[in-house]
């Protein structure tokens, strides 16, 4: 099992990014995808999720407003659209996948730093 994100970097307030996490190894389709992100010296917080279908989707209000967070089925592949990002959106973003019997799979994570 596989989950692997990019997409991060360095930007400057009020830039956006997108980032993608592609999973492989077990059945993407069947999986609700979420991000989360953790700052340095915070908890990690999620941040959005997405069921399997693509059909249902959360956000927390930390972004809420400020991203998108979408999927393609057929590539294993979710993705968050940030906009308007903020100095305190600076955190590694992670991806995670949820199953049944709330089985998890966690990617490595991707620095996203926000500053000018």
């Amino acid at each position: 099992v596989q989950l692997v994100e990019s997409g991060g970097g360095l930007v400057q307030p009020g830039g956006v990014l997108r980032l993608s996490c592609a999973a492989s190894g077990f059945t993407f389709s069947r999986y609700t995808m979420s991000w989360y992100r953790q700052a340095p010296g915070k908890e990690r917080e999620l941040v959005a999720s997405i069921s399997n279908t693509g059909g249902t989707t959360y956000y927390a209000d930390s972004m809420k407003g400020r991203c998108t967070i979408s999927r393609d089925n057929a590539k294993s592949t979710v993705y968050l659209q940030m906009n308007s990002l903020k100095t305190e959106d600076t955190a590694v973003y992670y991806c995670k996948a949820v199953g049944v019997l709330n089985v998890d799979y966690w990617g490595q994570g991707t620095q996203v730093t926000v500053s000018s």
